[in-house]
Protein backbone atom coordinates (compact mmCIF):
# COMPACT_ATOMS: atom_id res chain seq x y z
CA UNK A 1 0.00 0.00 0.00
CA UNK A 2 1.20 3.56 -0.88
CA UNK A 3 2.67 6.23 1.93
CA UNK A 4 -0.60 7.91 1.15
CA UNK A 5 -3.89 7.27 -1.03
CA UNK A 6 -6.18 10.05 -2.94
CA UNK A 7 -9.09 10.40 -0.71
CA UNK A 8 -11.44 9.91 -3.24
CA UNK A 9 -10.41 6.65 -4.47
CA UNK A 10 -13.03 4.42 -4.41
CA UNK A 11 -14.97 7.28 -6.70
CA UNK A 12 -12.11 7.14 -8.70
CA UNK A 13 -12.21 3.25 -8.85
CA UNK A 14 -15.76 2.81 -9.39
CA UNK A 15 -15.52 5.58 -12.15
CA UNK A 16 -12.55 3.15 -14.08
CA UNK A 17 -13.80 0.19 -13.30
CA UNK A 18 -18.21 0.58 -13.94
CA UNK A 19 -19.50 -1.82 -16.87
CA UNK A 20 -22.05 0.23 -19.35
CA UNK A 21 -25.51 0.04 -17.97
CA UNK A 22 -27.95 -1.90 -19.15
CA UNK A 23 -31.97 -0.92 -18.37
CA UNK A 24 -33.39 -4.11 -17.44
CA UNK A 25 -36.45 -3.63 -19.15
CA UNK A 26 -35.21 -3.54 -22.26
CA UNK A 27 -36.17 -7.36 -24.27
CA UNK A 28 -32.79 -8.48 -25.77
CA UNK A 29 -32.80 -9.22 -29.78
CA UNK A 30 -34.63 -11.31 -31.72
CA UNK A 31 -37.66 -12.02 -33.13
CA UNK A 32 -40.41 -10.08 -31.32
CA UNK A 33 -42.69 -12.65 -30.55
CA UNK A 34 -39.97 -14.42 -28.60
CA UNK A 35 -38.87 -11.46 -26.68
CA UNK A 36 -42.64 -10.72 -25.71
CA UNK A 37 -42.85 -14.56 -23.86
CA UNK A 38 -39.36 -13.80 -22.65
CA UNK A 39 -40.75 -10.60 -21.04
CA UNK A 40 -43.78 -12.33 -19.52
CA UNK A 41 -41.72 -15.15 -18.45
CA UNK A 42 -39.29 -12.51 -16.43
CA UNK A 43 -42.35 -10.48 -15.31
CA UNK A 44 -44.06 -13.82 -13.68
CA UNK A 45 -40.47 -14.85 -12.14
CA UNK A 46 -40.29 -11.57 -10.37
CA UNK A 47 -44.02 -11.82 -9.41
CA UNK A 48 -43.16 -15.36 -7.62
CA UNK A 49 -40.08 -13.91 -5.93
CA UNK A 50 -41.99 -11.12 -4.05
CA UNK A 51 -44.85 -13.93 -2.94
CA UNK A 52 -41.92 -15.81 -2.06
CA UNK A 53 -40.29 -12.83 0.53
CA UNK A 54 -43.90 -11.97 1.66
CA UNK A 55 -45.01 -15.50 2.94
CA UNK A 56 -41.49 -15.80 4.59
CA UNK A 57 -42.02 -12.20 6.23
CA UNK A 58 -45.66 -12.99 7.23
CA UNK A 59 -44.33 -16.37 8.19
CA UNK A 60 -41.37 -14.58 10.96
CA UNK A 61 -44.29 -12.31 12.24
CA UNK A 62 -46.65 -14.94 13.10
CA UNK A 63 -43.78 -16.96 14.64
CA UNK A 64 -42.80 -14.01 16.71
CA UNK A 65 -46.20 -13.43 17.66
CA UNK A 66 -46.42 -16.99 19.20
CA UNK A 67 -43.25 -16.52 21.20
CA UNK A 68 -45.00 -13.35 22.25
CA UNK A 69 -42.64 -11.44 21.75
CA UNK A 70 -41.97 -8.93 18.50
CA UNK A 71 -39.36 -9.91 15.71
CA UNK A 72 -35.74 -8.28 16.39
CA UNK A 73 -34.55 -7.29 12.78
CA UNK A 74 -30.80 -8.13 12.46
CA UNK A 75 -28.31 -5.59 13.21
CA UNK A 76 -26.12 -4.40 10.08
CA UNK A 77 -22.66 -3.53 11.00
CA UNK A 78 -20.79 -1.61 8.61
CA UNK A 79 -21.80 1.95 6.71
CA UNK A 80 -24.82 2.14 8.36
CA UNK A 81 -24.13 0.78 12.09
CA UNK A 82 -23.92 3.54 14.69
CA UNK A 83 -22.94 3.43 17.96
CA UNK A 84 -25.85 2.36 21.17
CA UNK A 85 -27.78 4.73 22.23
CA UNK A 86 -27.03 5.57 26.05
CA UNK A 87 -27.24 8.36 28.36
CA UNK A 88 -24.23 10.28 29.37
CA UNK A 89 -21.77 9.06 32.21
CA UNK A 90 -21.31 11.35 35.31
CA UNK A 91 -17.27 11.23 34.18
CA UNK A 92 -18.60 12.31 30.46
CA UNK A 93 -19.90 15.03 31.72
CA UNK A 94 -17.36 16.13 33.75
CA UNK A 95 -14.95 16.09 30.57
CA UNK A 96 -17.07 18.04 29.22
CA UNK A 97 -17.36 20.71 31.23
CA UNK A 98 -13.18 20.60 31.21
CA UNK A 99 -12.99 21.26 27.80
CA UNK A 100 -15.81 24.07 28.11
CA UNK A 101 -13.92 25.40 31.28
CA UNK A 102 -10.33 24.99 29.08
CA UNK A 103 -11.99 27.07 25.96
CA UNK A 104 -13.08 29.75 28.05
CA UNK A 105 -9.54 30.99 28.34
CA UNK A 106 -7.73 29.97 25.37
CA UNK A 107 -8.71 28.67 22.12
CA UNK A 108 -6.32 26.13 21.64
CA UNK A 109 -4.36 23.53 23.71
CA UNK A 110 -0.75 21.58 22.83
CA UNK A 111 -0.69 19.59 26.31
CA UNK A 112 -1.90 19.45 29.50
CA UNK A 113 -0.84 20.68 32.49
CA UNK A 114 2.91 19.69 34.66
CA UNK A 115 1.03 18.18 37.71
CA UNK A 116 0.36 15.05 37.23
CA UNK A 117 1.61 12.06 35.29
CA UNK A 118 -1.00 11.52 32.58
CA UNK A 119 -0.49 11.56 29.03
CA UNK A 120 -3.06 11.47 25.73
CA UNK A 121 -1.97 9.14 22.77
CA UNK A 122 -4.14 10.72 19.50
CA UNK A 123 -4.46 9.57 16.29
CA UNK A 124 -4.91 11.36 12.73
CA UNK A 125 -6.88 11.12 9.33
CA UNK A 126 -8.67 7.39 10.13
CA UNK A 127 -10.70 6.08 9.90
CA UNK A 128 -9.42 3.60 7.55
CA UNK A 129 -8.42 -0.28 6.72
CA UNK A 130 -5.52 -0.43 9.54
CA UNK A 131 -7.78 1.00 12.45
CA UNK A 132 -9.24 -2.10 12.97
CA UNK A 133 -5.77 -3.09 14.22
CA UNK A 134 -5.01 -0.08 15.83
CA UNK A 135 -8.38 -0.80 18.34
CA UNK A 136 -7.45 -4.17 18.89
CA UNK A 137 -3.73 -2.95 20.34
CA UNK A 138 -5.48 -0.73 22.31
CA UNK A 139 -8.42 -2.69 23.77
CA UNK A 140 -6.12 -5.47 24.51
CA UNK A 141 -3.92 -2.75 26.74
CA UNK A 142 -6.80 -1.15 28.08
CA UNK A 143 -5.87 2.20 26.73
CA UNK A 144 -8.22 5.27 25.43
CA UNK A 145 -7.44 7.39 22.98
CA UNK A 146 -8.32 10.46 21.08
CA UNK A 147 -8.97 10.11 17.23
CA UNK A 148 -9.16 13.33 15.33
CA UNK A 149 -11.58 12.10 12.25
CA UNK A 150 -11.79 12.89 8.84
CA UNK A 151 -15.49 13.01 7.58
CA UNK A 152 -15.52 12.07 4.24
CA UNK A 153 -13.36 8.65 5.35
CA UNK A 154 -16.48 7.92 7.45
CA UNK A 155 -18.17 6.77 3.89
CA UNK A 156 -15.99 3.78 3.71
CA UNK A 157 -14.98 2.85 7.33
CA UNK A 158 -17.85 4.07 9.63
CA UNK A 159 -17.91 0.98 11.70
CA UNK A 160 -14.19 1.53 13.43
CA UNK A 161 -15.27 5.09 14.08
CA UNK A 162 -18.55 3.45 15.86
CA UNK A 163 -16.14 0.73 17.41
CA UNK A 164 -14.16 3.72 18.86
CA UNK A 165 -17.26 5.35 20.54
CA UNK A 166 -18.53 2.08 22.11
CA UNK A 167 -15.27 1.80 23.50
CA UNK A 168 -15.02 5.15 25.12
CA UNK A 169 -12.81 7.02 23.15
CA UNK A 170 -12.66 10.75 22.01
CA UNK A 171 -14.16 11.51 19.27
CA UNK A 172 -12.27 14.85 17.50
CA UNK A 173 -12.91 16.90 14.18
CA UNK A 174 -10.33 16.43 11.49
CA UNK A 175 -12.14 18.15 8.99
CA UNK A 176 -14.85 16.84 6.23
CA UNK A 177 -11.49 16.54 3.12
CA UNK A 178 -8.14 17.27 4.76
CA UNK A 179 -7.05 20.47 3.19
CA UNK A 180 -4.92 23.60 4.39
CA UNK A 181 -7.58 25.22 5.88
CA UNK A 182 -5.63 28.60 5.95
CA UNK A 183 -6.15 28.04 2.02
CA UNK A 184 -9.64 28.26 1.92
CA UNK A 185 -12.60 31.14 2.53
CA UNK A 186 -14.29 31.09 5.90
CA UNK A 187 -17.58 29.90 3.72
CA UNK A 188 -15.45 26.67 2.83
CA UNK A 189 -13.75 26.27 6.10
CA UNK A 190 -17.27 26.26 7.88
CA UNK A 191 -18.12 23.32 5.69
CA UNK A 192 -14.92 21.29 6.58
CA UNK A 193 -16.15 21.71 10.06
CA UNK A 194 -19.50 21.38 10.23
CA UNK A 195 -19.95 18.45 7.66
CA UNK A 196 -17.93 16.40 9.90
CA UNK A 197 -19.47 17.21 12.96
CA UNK A 198 -22.60 16.36 11.38
CA UNK A 199 -21.48 12.65 10.29
CA UNK A 200 -19.99 11.85 13.86
CA UNK A 201 -23.45 12.64 15.26
CA UNK A 202 -25.50 10.43 12.14
CA UNK A 203 -23.27 7.54 14.11
CA UNK A 204 -24.26 7.97 17.27
CA UNK A 205 -21.37 10.16 18.58
CA UNK A 206 -21.33 13.14 20.51
CA UNK A 207 -21.14 16.11 18.66
CA UNK A 208 -17.34 16.82 18.56
CA UNK A 209 -15.76 19.69 20.86
CA UNK A 210 -12.01 18.82 19.47
CA UNK A 211 -10.63 19.87 16.70
CA UNK A 212 -6.86 19.38 14.77
CA UNK A 213 -5.73 21.09 11.91
CA UNK A 214 -4.91 19.19 9.29
CA UNK A 215 -1.18 19.61 8.59
CA UNK A 216 -1.28 22.12 11.04
CA UNK A 217 -2.86 24.93 8.71
CA UNK A 218 -4.82 27.32 10.10
CA UNK A 219 -5.41 31.15 10.25
CA UNK A 220 -7.59 34.15 11.72
CA UNK A 221 -10.96 33.16 10.05
CA UNK A 222 -10.36 29.45 11.14
CA UNK A 223 -10.00 30.71 14.96
CA UNK A 224 -13.04 32.54 14.52
CA UNK A 225 -15.32 29.82 13.25
CA UNK A 226 -13.77 27.19 16.15
CA UNK A 227 -14.84 30.19 18.60
CA UNK A 228 -18.57 30.25 16.86
CA UNK A 229 -18.63 26.18 16.90
CA UNK A 230 -17.15 26.04 20.37
CA UNK A 231 -14.10 23.84 19.36
CA UNK A 232 -10.95 23.71 20.89
CA UNK A 233 -8.06 23.47 18.73
CA UNK A 234 -5.73 20.12 20.12
CA UNK A 235 -2.12 20.84 18.84
CA UNK A 236 0.35 18.24 19.89
CA UNK A 237 3.87 18.25 22.08
CA UNK A 238 5.71 15.25 20.40
CA UNK A 239 4.98 14.06 16.53
CA UNK A 240 6.07 10.87 15.99
CA UNK A 241 6.20 11.15 12.25
CA UNK A 242 4.74 7.80 12.14
CA UNK A 243 3.10 9.10 8.71
CA UNK A 244 6.59 8.68 7.41
CA UNK A 245 7.14 5.23 8.20
CA UNK A 246 10.65 5.82 9.48
CA UNK A 247 10.49 2.52 11.63
CA UNK A 248 9.09 0.77 14.51
CA UNK A 249 12.20 1.77 16.55
CA UNK A 250 11.84 4.67 15.64
CA UNK A 251 8.48 5.87 16.84
CA UNK A 252 8.72 4.41 20.13
CA UNK A 253 11.93 6.35 20.81
CA UNK A 254 10.19 9.29 19.76
CA UNK A 255 7.08 8.45 21.42
CA UNK A 256 9.12 8.11 24.70
CA UNK A 257 11.52 10.77 24.03
CA UNK A 258 9.19 13.57 24.36
CA UNK A 259 6.93 12.14 27.18
CA UNK A 260 6.04 14.62 30.22
CA UNK A 261 3.37 15.15 32.29
CA UNK A 262 0.77 16.51 29.90
CA UNK A 263 1.65 15.26 26.75
CA UNK A 264 -0.21 14.87 24.24
CA UNK A 265 1.38 12.62 21.54
CA UNK A 266 0.62 12.67 17.10
CA UNK A 267 0.04 9.83 15.48
CA UNK A 268 -1.84 8.43 12.65
CA UNK A 269 -4.32 5.18 12.11
CA UNK A 270 -4.93 5.95 8.73
CA UNK A 271 -4.09 8.24 5.02
CA UNK A 272 -1.48 5.07 4.52
CA UNK A 273 -0.06 2.25 5.40
CA UNK A 274 -0.10 2.03 9.42
CA UNK A 275 1.77 -1.74 10.05
CA UNK A 276 4.97 0.47 11.87
CA UNK A 277 2.26 2.13 14.01
CA UNK A 278 0.36 -0.92 15.05
CA UNK A 279 3.78 -2.70 16.01
CA UNK A 280 4.92 0.32 17.62
CA UNK A 281 1.98 0.89 20.20
CA UNK A 282 2.35 -2.12 22.50
CA UNK A 283 6.51 -0.47 23.20
CA UNK A 284 4.63 2.93 23.61
CA UNK A 285 2.28 1.62 25.68
CA UNK A 286 4.79 -0.46 27.96
CA UNK A 287 7.23 2.07 28.24
CA UNK A 288 5.04 5.06 29.62
CA UNK A 289 3.46 2.87 32.03
CA UNK A 290 7.06 1.83 33.40
CA UNK A 291 7.66 5.48 33.50
CA UNK A 292 4.39 5.59 36.03
CA UNK A 293 2.04 7.56 33.22
CA UNK A 294 -1.35 6.50 32.79
CA UNK A 295 -2.46 6.95 29.11
CA UNK A 296 -5.67 8.77 29.07
CA UNK A 297 -8.14 10.80 26.51
CA UNK A 298 -7.94 14.53 25.82
CA UNK A 299 -10.71 15.37 27.52
CA UNK A 300 -9.63 13.36 30.57
CA UNK A 301 -6.32 14.99 30.46
CA UNK A 302 -7.48 18.76 30.76
CA UNK A 303 -10.41 17.03 33.15
CA UNK A 304 -7.93 16.14 35.67
CA UNK A 305 -4.80 19.00 34.73
CA UNK A 306 -5.87 21.64 32.40
CA UNK A 307 -3.24 23.66 31.20
CA UNK A 308 -2.07 26.97 32.30
CA UNK A 309 -3.09 30.40 30.62
CA UNK A 310 -1.41 32.47 28.58
CA UNK A 311 0.00 29.98 26.04
CA UNK A 312 1.14 31.44 23.13
CA UNK A 313 -0.07 30.02 20.15
CA UNK A 314 2.00 28.88 17.03
CA UNK A 315 1.92 30.82 13.75
CA UNK A 316 2.55 27.71 11.98
CA UNK A 317 2.73 23.82 12.44
CA UNK A 318 4.08 20.90 10.44
CA UNK A 319 2.09 18.18 10.17
CA UNK A 320 -0.10 15.58 8.36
Amino acid sequence: MPRRWHWDFEDERRARNAPALIPMDVPPPGPPEQSRRMQIRRRRGAAGAVLVVLLAVLAAELSATNHGRAATPPVVRGAGHVALTRSPTGNEHDQSAAVRSVLSYTPFVREGGTRGREVALTFDDGPGPYTPQVLSVLERLHVHATFFVIGKMLRYFSASTVREIEDGDAIGDHTETHPMLATLSARDQREQLFEQIARVELLGGKRPVLFRPPYGSFNATTMRLLRALHLLMVLWSVDTNDYRQPGVPVIVERALAGARPGAIILMHDAGGARSETIAALPAIVGGLRARGYHLVTVPQLLMDDPPPAGQQLPASLSGD
